[in-house]
């Protein structure tokens, strides 16, 4: 995923070249006496003892601002605080890179789509809005066609396996559908559940007159088909011409010309109705 490194992260970046600085002005003064044989004066070796002086400050700052000042890292997340995903999935997750970490690194989880909308999760990490994000490709039909093989259907009998599996699989992908962001991991769900509060289903009939809100698009037709109403994928269907938005400034112009060559039409056609 897509990574936008805090202000925190600025002190290090400067003590790390003043230490490269010291150090290539050290290198380079060895390489002149050694390689070019000549010999330093007494003031060239006074600067070096300063830089290596100044280099080994440097390092030592360097060293103390990363245990001091751990980056911080934004985690945008479809699902609420208190989901299954978020509780014994993601925070066990991520408590164990802060612990790899030795805590330069932490996290801060923005669940219930608090960052930008489930659509969006994707273009968040490309943005920077968040540097890490749960991005269901289901959301936007056709935009990711490879990873949406993991759709099909009978594709996988359990999540454990078909998780290694699809993974392994699309890491060979990743680098090219998914430009835009650092690919991290891929999961899928187990085969298919069906969630209502009131109505039984046991049948494929049963599913028809209700509404379903569906995984993705595969699942959406799969609905369609058996008589349901898939609901909260009218976003997800129009995304492949959000391209288009970027035009919405020009349509009062373009209704504009399209009106006045609409009266002057007429206005031809009243002149030649004239001359007849």
């Amino acid at each position: 995923m897509a990574s936008a490194f805090p202000s925190s992260f600025a002190p290090r970046r400067v003590f790390a070249g003043v230490f490269l600085a010291c150090a290539g002005l050290i290198g380079f003064g060895l390489y002149l006496q050694h390689v070019e044989t000549l010999e330093p004066c007494p003031m060239c070796i006074l600067q070096r003892y300063a830089f290596v002086a100044i280099a080994l400050a440097a390092a030592w700052h360097f060293s103390d601002a990363t245990a001091a000042e751990p980056t911080v890292l934004k985690v945008g997340n479809v699902s609420p605080a208190t989901s299954h995903h978020v509780v014994h999935v993601l925070k066990p997750w991520l408590a164990r890179v802060e612990k790899a970490s030795n805590g330069t690194i932490k996290f801060k989880i923005y669940p219930s789509q608090q960052l930008g909308k489930a659509f969006d999760h994707y273009d968040m990490a490309r943005d920077g809005i968040a540097d890490l994000t749960y991005v269901n490709p289901g959301y936007q039909p056709g935009r990711f066609p490879i990873i949406a093989a993991g759709e099909l259907p009978f594709l996988v009998g359990d999540a454990k396996g078909g998780i290694r599996a699809i993974d392994a699989w699309y890491r060979k992908y990743a680098a090219s559908e998914m430009k835009d962001v650092k690919y991290c991991f891929s999961f899928i769900l187990d085969p298919l559940t069906w969630h209502s509060k009131n109505k039984k289903i046991v049948l494929p009939s049963d599913i028809k007159g209700m509404k379903v809100r569906p995984s993705q698009g595969t699942v959406a037709a799969w609905v369609t088909l058996l008589g349901g109403l898939a609901v909260g994928l009218a976003q997800a269907i129009f995304a492949p011409y959000e391209s288009l938005s970027r035009y919405r400034s020009a349509a009062p112009f373009v209704l504009a010309i399209i009106m006045l060559l609409w009266l002057s039409r007429r206005r031809v056609v009243v002149i030649a109705r004239t001359a007849r």
